[in-house]
């Protein structure tokens, strides 16, 4: 092999190389932009849990019935 055909031959798996660089980030792009929105849905869904349970607490503070 040549000198110019070596050169060719790095500079199409460079482009190549760029190319699957390219989509890779676009990958990662996207799974951040999934990660930050079930992690915002995650935070909403810990606030409703609290709140619930805030509400069914209240109701446990009440003296236990008279057969205990």
């Amino acid at each position: 092999m040549n000198l110019e055909e070596r050169v060719m031959e790095l500079e199409s798996r460079l482009a190549f190389q760029d190319d699957t660089l390219l989509a890779l980030n676009d990958v990662i792009v996207e799974q951040q932009r999934v990660v930050e929105r079930l992690q915002l849905q995650m935070a909403a869904l810990l606030k409703r849990y609290e709140e619930v349970m805030g509400q069914y607490g209240a109701g446990e503070e009440e003296a236990p019935p008279p057969h205990y």
